[in-house]
């Protein structure tokens, strides 16, 4: 790469962070005088030097060498979308050391000659024009995922590891309260979605799922950020439909609620054949409600079967038709002790619990170790990149070089 326009990169990406050439050269070891020559493009930068700027950056190593034409940056785009994102210094360096990790895990996956994506469906609908058309194509496109994913009716417990079997980075990192996740879409990692890391394990599983929507209806996008504000958007009740409908499919609450002894209304066409004339008959099979009402313990047995929060699964049941709208706003009422009998039910797995905060995006982080052993196993990288990488990994160096060591027979 010319040298001027590598320097212009360490600039933007230094500027980008709010360094001084000062507190920069110092971070790295060198002169402030150094660090003015390499920006303007008059010293050549080593490798180890670079490694340096890069962490210091929170850059890939690969940033300062993307083509040119495909430089538009991501976080530019990010905050100008999400300006909420850029004022917690917390915030903004979690979704930062997450994008970045996906870049180094494309990195390592072109080095070890994987495909970056597989080939998600295309789903070919017009934008929707009213909620019912937003709400009707979420529903179709979970009933077709489903089907292609041989889910049948059952539960999916570890949506993030379906999602990054899809060939999309998957993780969790603090967000803002009114932020429930972000699904991106750029050259330089391909498909990724961050959800949440302070929600509730069961609001997680409904967000990576709102999220792997856009990233199978929206995808022509460059990023969404699903948040409070707006919620009402139709491409938003699309993809919360979507959630809803995959994670907890009818005919599986149906089941579920006629086990707990709790008639469910349906009809269905069943087609008999006749043996008389060779043809066949078709018949409606109809049950009516039962006379038990739904209450907070079924709502909390439904949202422990469907890995969901108490929440998410009272609305299910609404749009099922299984609670009135006064039902509706009882249960509400009764929402904390729903809570409370699911913390008692599933203990320590409960989905109102939340997860450490301190080992979010740990889906990534195990994504991203094994492409690097296996990178080190295959003698495609060395043990100095291994510990450029256990330390964005946050591993300690040594241990990881050991875990490497080991898988390659060492």
């Amino acid at each position: 790469m010319d040298l001027r326009e590598l320097g212009q990169r360490l600039r933007y990406a230094r500027e980008f962070r709010g360094l001084s050439q000062q507190s920069t050269a110092e971070a790295i070891g060198v002169t402030r005088t150094a660090i003015t020559q390499m920006e303007s493009g008059n010293r050549s930068v080593s490798t180890l030097e670079l490694s340096k700027l890069a962490e210091c950056f929170r850059r890939p190593i690969s940033f300062f060498f993307q083509e040119a034409a495909e430089e538009q940056d991501i976080f530019v785009a990010l905050y100008r979308t999400a300006p909420e994102l850029n004022v917690d210094p917390i915030v903004r360096d979690q979704v930062w050391e997450r994008l970045n990790l996906c870049q180094e895990g494309v990195t390592l996956k072109e080095i070890l000659g994987l495909e970056s994506r597989t080939g998600l469906p295309t789903f070919d609908f017009r934008s929707p024009r009213t909620k019912g058309d937003a709400i009707t194509q979420g529903n179709k496109a979970a009933i077709e995922e489903r089907r292609r994913l041989g889910l049948g009716e059952s539960p999916v417990h570890g949506i993030s590891e379906l999602i990054v079997s899809q060939g999309i980075w998957a993780s969790d990192a603090e967000l803002p309260n009114g932020v429930s996740g972000l699904f991106l879409n750029h050259f330089s990692f391909g498909l990724a979605i961050v959800v949440n890391a302070n929600h509730s394990r069961g609001r997680k599983q409904f967000s990576y799922a709102h999220e792997y929507a856009h990233a199978l209806m929206d995808r022509n996008g460059q990023l969404t950020v699903s948040s409070s504000g707006n919620s009402s958007e139709l491409v938003e009740v699309r993809a919360n439909a979507f959630a809803a409908s995959f994670l907890m499919p009818a005919d599986g609450v149906y089941d579920l609620l006629r086990n707990l002894e709790l008639k469910t209304p349906y009809h269905r066409v069943q087609t008999v054949y006749n043996a008389a004339s060779g043809g066949s008959s078709e018949g409606v099979i109809r049950t009516e409600s039962s006379s038990r009402t739904v209450t907070f313990k079924d709502i909390a047995k439904v949202a422990h079967r469907f890995g969901v929060s108490y929440q998410v699964a009272l609305y299910r049941l609404k749009s099922l038709k299984l609670l009135s709208e006064k039902e509706t706003n009882r249960q509400i009422a009764l929402e904390e002790f729903g809570r409370q009998f699911l913390n008692e039910l599933s203990d320590a797995d409960s989905v109102e619990r939340k997860d450490d905060i301190q080992r979010s995006g740990r889906e990534l982080r195990f994504e991203v170790a094994n492409l690097a052993i296996e990178a080190y196993r295959q003698e495609e990288i060395s043990q100095g990149r291994l510990l450029e990488l256990s330390k964005m990994l946050k591993i300690d160096g040594p241990r990881f070089l050991d875990f490497a060591a080991k898988a390659r027979g060492d």
